[in-house]
């Protein structure tokens, strides 16, 4: 029986149930909306619109079906219009009369907005302390790896010598940027929407400030019709688990070129590996591709969520329904990839002495012998040019600078001396940045104790 069939003479054609339902997504949320039910139940007696007894007989049995649900002997019925009608039916079936005041005082559409946001709040938390768990991961390979040299890249050129540190000091400025926006959004959508009714209020004296302080909101929302059309939050989750998977993909990508022979900068462990069914010496790097694929699903559910919202009247519409199934997803899918990844991470090998020849053999180190040609008093732009003649001679010599003889260096510059080679040492070039934010050690280390401290290590 339907919670609104007093107004019908027929049944609903089986098509429409299956079209309109939600119950096989929205079971979700029985924990959530069993406990804004026992809330709403506890402020109504508190208000004196329900009696004690009915109180303590209705939250008996929530506590009743949502143990039966978590052992498993409840069980969804698709015959439920939602899990809002399977959860009330199911307390009228147990304790009669008394289920049937429930849902005095409020609308499906309150409570639907209230269990979304309870959902979203819980799934914050969570995605949250993935991060974290990965920013843990980043960090043990930036300490491991200060004086592990390798090139700094532009346009997948090589450019500059790094660190491994630093590197990876790159992606945790990323992630840490991203829990940011995950604890402003939990922030700003932490007000209570129980009690707008289904979009004009009530006519029950109801204390939605005790009700929002049970559910540990930082109080009720203050329109009611926004409270039960807003989906501005989700579609700020879904802009923020896009940006996640964005930066998770650029890492992928970076893992998967450097995991390919041409570079073999890093090793995948064989349990985040799978091979070819045809090509026995093939190691792919199947998880890295798949959290680089998963990251358009991420983005097709905020543009799908952004659309539905666009031409939506107040108050309340059937489209926004639409977003739970979205949002699910999203949320399943950078869970998922955030816990992988930092498997990966943790079980990965780095090919310290390849990654130091790749960035001794791409003129890494041009840029400072032309700043050693500068503070020899050599302007700028004829060091530049000199520069560029030294790395024409070691590619047609197959060499690289450090390969170079006195000689060599002197016949296209005299100003050269026997200091050069120090100079430009992978380890000179990469120490003597020393302010904050550059890849020397001195500031690499200052950089890692502030990582520390925003992790509470």
């Amino acid at each position: 029986m339907k919670l609104w069939g007093g107004r019908f003479t027929k049944e609903t054609n089986r098509l429409v149930h299956n079209f309109n339902a939600s119950i096989s997504f929205d079971q979700k949320f029985y924990r959530q909306d069993i406990r804004g039910s026992i809330a709403h139940v506890t402020m109504l007696a508190k208000q004196g619109i329900l009696s004690e007894t009915d109180r303590d007989i209705i939250i008996n049995g929530l506590k009743g079906i949502l143990s039966d649900i978590e052992n498993g002997t409840l069980e969804f019925s698709p015959e439920s219009e939602d899990i809002h009608s399977f959860i009330e039916q199911n307390l009228i079936e147990r304790v009669g009369e008394a289920g049937k005041r429930l849902h005095t005082g409020r609308s499906r559409n309150d409570q639907v907005a209230l269990d979304m946001k309870l959902y979203t709040r819980d799934e914050l938390d969570e995605i949250d302390a993935l991060l974290k768990n990965l920013l843990t991961s980043i960090l043990k390979v930036m300490e491991e790896h200060l004086e592990t040299y390798m090139p700094g890249f532009t346009h997948l050129q090589k450019a500059q010598p790094i660190t491994l540190s630093h590197h990876f000091g790159a992606y945790f400025e990323m992630f840490r940027r991203d829990r940011s926006r995950i604890c402003d959004i939990r922030s700003r959508m932490n007000l209570c929407p129980l009690g707008s009714g289904a979009l004009a209020g009530t006519t029950y004296p109801l204390d939605r400030d005790y009700t929002a302080s049970l559910l540990e909101f930082d109080g009720p929302t203050l329109n009611s019709m926004d409270s039960v059309s807003d989906r501005d939050y989700l579609i700020e989750l879904l802009s923020a688990l896009s940006t996640i998977m964005m930066h998770l993909s650029r890492f992928s990508e970076e893992i998967i070129i450097w995991n390919s022979n041409e570079y073999r900068f890093v090793e995948i462990d064989d349990s985040y590996s799978t091979g070819s069914s045809i090509m026995p010496q093939k190691k792919n790097p199947d998880i890295a591709e798949l959290v680089r694929g998963k990251t358009g699903r991420v983005y097709g559910a905020l543009m799908s969520l952004l659309t539905t919202m666009k031409g939506i009247p107040l108050a309340y519409n059937k489209d926004m329904q639409e977003d739970k199934e979205l949002s699910f997803d999203a949320i399943d899918t950078v869970k998922g990839c955030l816990t992988l990844f930092t498997g990966m991470i943790d079980t990965m090998k780095f090919n310290q002495s390849v990654m130091e020849s790749s960035a001794k053999n791409g003129f890494t180190n041009a840029t400072d012998a032309a700043d050693y040609l500068v503070n020899h008093g050599v302007p700028f732009r004829d060091a530049h040019g000199i520069v560029g003649q030294l790395v024409l001679f070691c590619i047609e010599k197959n060499i690289s600078l450090d390969d170079m003889s006195l000689e060599e260096f002197q016949a296209i510059s005299p100003v050269f001396e026997k200091d050069i080679y120090e100079a430009i040492s992978l380890k000179t070039c990469v120490e003597k940045r020393t302010t904050i934010g550059a890849p020397g050690k001195e500031a690499m280390i200052r950089v890692i104790e502030n990582c520390k401290d925003y992790l509470n290590l």
